[in-house]
């Protein structure tokens, strides 16, 4: 692939044009990656006040009982968005669905076992252990490069 980039002062925001014999898998990842909006701000809630969760700080994000928890080092947030909502709000390139039920931040990884047959046991930063489950083990192998 090659890659180009032209000055022209003429322009006032940038301009991004592919040329192609063909729209491949690549191409359309490029243009997703270059389409996707920043991230969005996530709150949560813990004894009775709201606070604004930076992404760096999250450690995994998880449904339990009906609820959406955060978790970060500070302690457990409830959110009032579902998990899916909170998906597109994440950056993709820092948090990965491990499960239905489970997000975690891969910055606040300790360690992936993959001894265990048919899934991945994961080690975070704050000493939790968490499982892959089997249907999201092939994804988090290509994101590892395994």
């Amino acid at each position: 692939m090659q890659v180009e980039i032209k000055i022209d002062r003429s322009y006032t925001e940038p301009k991004i044009l592919i040329l192609t014999n063909s729209v491949t898998e690549d191409i359309n990842r490029i243009v997703k990656r270059l389409s996707e909006e920043a991230p969005q701000e996530i709150c949560g809630s813990r004894d009775n006040k709201y606070e604004v969760l930076q992404q760096a700080d999250l450690i995994r994000i998880y449904a339990n009982a009906g609820k959406i928890f955060a978790v970060t080092a500070e302690g457990e947030y409830t959110l009032r968005l579902r998990l899916y909502e909170i998906e597109e709000r994440l950056n993709p390139h820092h948090f990965v669905r491990i499960s239905n039920s489970e997000i975690i931040n891969l910055r606040q990884v300790k360690n992936f076992d993959l001894n265990f047959t048919g899934t991945i046991c994961v080690k975070l930063s704050n000493g939790i252990t968490t499982y892959v489950s089997r249907r999201y083990v092939s994804k988090i192998k290509k994101i590892l490069g395994i």
